[in-house]
């Protein structure tokens, strides 16, 4: 049985800005702070899988939380110099290429929906990057140090808890992409 929500008193009203930066601001709406991405277009998560069925996926070094990660190529939709984003699949093409080297014919979107309801309005847009092709190494742009893993798909689940030993920090939507491959749309 569904119960009914209440919606919280205040939070109808406009959102008063706190602070605004370049890439983000901090917004309050009723009691509740958040974060609002300058590019309101989202980012887009691509599931990529190479011919060989290696699954992509790139190391970087990540400010915030001051550790290295694992993930899957990923970008901001519209991100600064990119303005010819005009959506995920465009983004999907350019940071596929941009971090691993490898292009696609292909984008399926796959699924799209909040990166953290609670703290931000960004939305992330899963895609899958179909009939890839090699084109160059990768390794990001001029303001990144990525390295790029080629992960035998029926081993990712393994390679990645061997990461999590390593000390990596394991970006928790690695496993929705894992499981967009074996049951979201391939067409």
């Amino acid at each position: 049985m569904r119960r009914e929500i209440r919606i919280p008193a205040g939070t109808e009203t406009a959102a008063e800005t706190l602070y605004a930066g370049k890439w983000l601001t901090l917004k309050q709406r009723g009691h509740w702070e958040f974060v609002e991405r300058n590019n309101p277009q989202g980012a887009v998560i691509i599931v990529a899988v190479t011919p060989d069925d290696r699954v992509l996926f790139v190391e970087q070094y990540r400010v915030p939380i001051r550790q290295l990660t694992i993930e899957m190529p990923a970008g901001l939709i519209g991100d600064a110099g990119h303005d010819g984003d005009v959506d995920a699949a465009d983004t999907a093409r350019r940071e596929l290429e941009e971090e691993t080297g490898w292009t696609c014919a292909r984008v399926v979107p796959l699924h799209s929906g909040p990166s953290s309801a609670g703290m931000s309005t960004e939305m992330m847009h899963f895609v899958r990057a179909l009939d890839l092709r090699k084109v160059g190494d990768g390794g990001g742009d001029d303001t990144e140090d990525i390295i790029v893993h080629e992960v035998p798909r029926k081993n990712a689940g393994r390679w990645l808890r061997v990461m999590t030993e390593r000390g990596y920090s394991i970006d928790p939507k690695l496993f929705a992409g894992l499981w967009f491959l074996e049951h979201g749309n391939d067409a």
